[in-house]
């Protein structure tokens, strides 16, 4: 498998790079992206790739589930970094259909697992929000739309926790941030503004 991302890598640099030489240039010697991007490690769900966004336009975190966990020294890094270094003008939670993290989320299994239930209690809140409105469906066809409708919840308790952080708090309150959820739908390609 590397072998062939080696070799994608020479496509790469015989197309796209030799082909806009200049622009990767200037990316050499820094970057401005203009939005932090705030994703599920999902590997069908690549921001560069579904936003047809050029390299250097987008400073992303991923993690397992799109979770912006409260207290997190790492991401209070990517926060302060992108906001007062970089200085994004807009920052991006997306969450998207058939969430892997979202289904464990869902899940009554036992798991025997240490790191993921541990990471996803930080999205327990949007499962128990959904509750409120619909138990659990038990048919198939409607537990589709109910995990949906957590991934939705998600993104929307991810950016209250986002907002829970001061640069953003602040930066908002002094116009210099828009915060933005989004959900990609991968059976259509849809990105669509949901909060």
């Amino acid at each position: 498998m590397i072998d062939r991302f080696l070799e994608g890598n020479k496509t790469f640099i015989e197309g796209e790079f030799t082909e806009h030489r200049d622009y990767y240039r200037d990316l050499a010697t820094g970057q401005s992206p203009t939005v932090l991007w705030i994703g599920c490690s999902d590997s069908r769900v690549a921001p560069e790739r579904i936003t047809s966004a050029k390299a250097g336009e987008i400073f992303v975190h991923r993690n397992i589930g799109n979770i912006v966990r409260i207290g997190d020294w790492n991401f209070a890094t990517i926060l302060e970094y992108a906001v007062k270094h970089l200085k994004v003008s807009d920052i991006v939670v997306c969450g998207h259909s058939d969430c892997g993290a979202i289904k464990a989320l869902a899940s009554d299994k036992e798991s025997n697992e240490a790191y993921i239930p541990l990471w996803l209690s930080n999205a327990a809140v949007a499962r128990a929000t959904v509750e409120t409105k619909m138990p659990k469906p038990t048919k198939a066809e409607d537990l589709r739309a109910w995990h949906r409708m957590i991934e939705e919840e998600n993104v929307k308790l991810q950016l209250e926790n986002l907002r829970t952080y001061p640069i953003v708090r602040e930066a908002e309150k002094e116009g210099k941030v828009t915060v933005h959820g989004l959900y990609f739908d991968l059976e259509t390609g849809k990105l669509d503004q949901i909060a």
